[in-house]
């Protein structure tokens, strides 16, 4: 009997850099907290790959962000305390405006003032506190995500967020690849995905699926929410739509042509410099039904099924951050033409991260 052949498995890094040493492109928006975080006449302390970042709710309730860097003796900003529309530092109490001007030196008078600190361009949307840590100059032309489900009175939305030990990358591919749901059997049951197709157009990358159940029962909180779906059978009308609009990633589904009966926003904003660490910002928000009170009657399971899910996607991508530290590099063997493509599109719009 003759032997079988083997088709070799190009690894990942021969399609081009590694995409673990490409770092998140600062032009763009990213959201640093939550907006009930920063609170009215204090300061918060957060980061962008790297770059100490405070921000600053002043006794009017508008918001600013600076280096978290007194330019005196370089101490954190955040130490500091609100004074009216500025910011003192706690040591020596030079005071910055929203601007990162540096107005006040108390024991020097008014005629001489220092350099200042960087100020970064910030907006608030829907309860999330944007800044936009690269170029200040093009802050105005990159669109804000859309976020209009969140104030859409048909639709019910919850917010969550955590730190997760993995380079952004990764959290990317996992929503991307609906092939993993073998990892959610426990939760999920068997389901199979199709691949309706996937491509590129400027910042946005897609990917579209329909999905069957091939045994398992339906779980309890997608049948309260979405309705209940009998039988294992595929409705190409019924469709999931997965979309980076880099650097932010969402995801629809929708029955038909209707509007969706879920969406999904989520951000991953890289924490240390090396971009080892994430921390994540996302929103779910769920067409009400029909019938009052619904939606209330299923939230909780709606609320400890995604935390399932979730649970179970974090630990799996801080796992293959693991084996990328231990190896020194991309070994993946990917073969999947999607992720294969979304990991040329993430290349092409990162950039550089720093060593480590």
């Amino acid at each position: 009997m003759p032997e079988a052949t083997v088709l070799p498995i190009r690894p990942t890094e021969a399609a081009g850099p590694d995409l673990r040493r490409v770092g998140a492109h600062p032009d763009h928006w990213y959201p640093l907290a939550w907006s009930r975080d920063a609170k009215r006449g204090k300061t918060l302390a957060v980061s962008f790959a790297g770059q100490p970042i405070v921000l600053v709710r002043t006794a009017s309730g508008s918001l600013f962000a600076l280096e978290d860097r007194c330019a005196h003796r370089q101490v954190p900003l955040h130490a500091g305390v609100v004074s009216g529309e500025q910011i003192k530092c706690c040591y020596h109490g030079w005071t910055y405006d929203g601007t990162g001007r540096c107005v006040s030196v108390p024991y020097i008078g008014t005629e001489r003032h220092p350099n200042g600190v960087r100020a970064y361009p910030v907006k608030e949307l829907e309860g999330l506190a944007f800044v936009f840590p690269g170029d200040p100059a093009l802050a105005d032309a990159r669109p804000l995500p859309d976020l209009k489900r969140l104030a859409d009175p048909r639709y019910k939305t919850r917010r969550f967020g955590r730190a997760v030990a993995c380079h952004y990358s990764f959290m990317h591919e996992n929503l991307m690849d609906m092939n993993h749901q073998f990892l959610h059997r426990r939760l999920m049951g068997k389901i199979r995905a199709r691949c309706l197709g996937h491509g590129a157009a400027g910042a946005t990358f897609e990917v579209r699926y329909t999905f069957a159940r091939t045994a398992g029962r339906q779980p309890l909180a997608e049948a309260t929410i979405f309705g209940a779906k009998k039988g294992g059978a595929v409705d190409d009308e019924d469709v999931m739509t997965i979309r980076t609009v880099y650097p932010h990633q969402t995801l629809d589904i929708r029955f038909g042509t209707d509007e969706p009966v879920m969406e999904l926003f989520i951000a991953y904003v890289p924490q240390d410099a090396a971009q080892r660490t994430i921390r994540t910002f996302g929103t779910i928000s769920v067409r009400r039904p029909r019938m009052p009170g619904l939606i209330e009657l299923g939230w909780p399971f709606l609320v400890w099924f995604t935390e399932g899910i979730f649970r179970e996607d974090r630990r799996i991508v801080e796992w293959e951050q693991q084996a990328w530290d231990s190896q020194g590099g991309d070994a993946n063997q990917e073969i999947f033409p999607a992720i294969r493509d979304l990991r040329t599109f993430l290349a092409a719009h990162g950039t550089p991260a720093a060593a480590g």
